[in-house]
């Protein structure tokens, strides 16, 4: 049993797909849920909605601050909120690269940082980085995505290091294919074309031949964020449906 009864949580990107599935899902736990994201935006009354620019770290340091003075403590950090901007690297262009940096890897490291800081004060904390199976695997025309998950992925390993004697537990979730808005580029849902159902589902390249929904990563992020998890820290849980399992 899961139980997050008085238990406080900041889940970034919580106004749609990960975020908003795992936001629900706290809520639904029994803890206090506050969600900072650019939309304001939430379908629970259990949900506090934050509108903030992650990108701006002063701000996000006394939302930060905020929570915590409301409520007495931050439990859980769930970093989700992430953006993906496709460019080869002959193309990359410095705007949309430090857009994707901002927001996907120096958002959550210093989050980390601001909810580590009072986590330590109680001796008890879990965060929840979501990274990616491109924190892993790259592909074309990814550069900047895959330089920031898997930065957060080795954020991850040495904030769970450092943090581990104050009862602060890190770990990361690295998802396959999930069916969320990131999937549309150019107003096309790329996990519904032709190409990606040929790949993947017709020749069998995802074994578990179909996407992840986001409350299936959602559920795993609500284990390594509880208390039932008390010897897991800095790890990275692939989530794909054996996606990278295949050669």
């Amino acid at each position: 049993m899961i139980d997050f009864n008085k238990r406080v949580a900041i889940v970034t990107g919580g106004a749609n797909g990960i975020g908003l599935a795992t936001a629900q899902l706290l809520a639904q736990f029994g803890a206090t849920v506050v969600v900072f994201d650019l939309e304001k935006k939430s379908t629970e009354k259990s949900i506090e909605a934050v509108e903030i620019d992650l990108r701006d770290r002063r701000a996000c340091q006394l939302a930060v601050e905020s929570v915590a003075k409301k409520y007495g403590t931050i439990d859980i950090l769930v970093n989700v909120a992430g953006v993906s901007i496709p460019s080869a690297l002959l193309e990359l262009d410095t705007q949309p690269y430090d857009l994707t940096m901002d927001v996907n890897l120096h958002a959550p490291v210093f989050l980390m940082k601001c909810a580590a800081q009072e986590m330590v004060k109680h001796n008890y904390g879990r965060i929840v980085n979501i990274t990616s199976i491109h924190s892993k695997l790259s592909e074309p025309t990814s550069i900047a995505y895959d330089i920031s998950k898997a930065g957060l992925e080795a954020a991850t390993r040495t904030a769970a290091i450092e943090l581990a004697a104050n009862g602060v537990l890190v770990n990361a979730i690295a998802p396959g294919f999930v069916s969320t808005r990131m999937s549309i580029v150019n107003g096309e849902d790329e996990l519904e074309s032709k190409w990606f159902k040929s790949i993947y589902i017709e020749n069998k390249k995802l074994p578990i031949l179909r996407l992840a929904m986001p409350k299936e990563i959602a559920t795993t992020v609500a284990w390594f964020a509880s208390e039932s998890n008390s010897h897991v820290t800095g790890h990275s849980l692939i989530v794909d449906g054996g996606l990278s399992a295949r050669f």
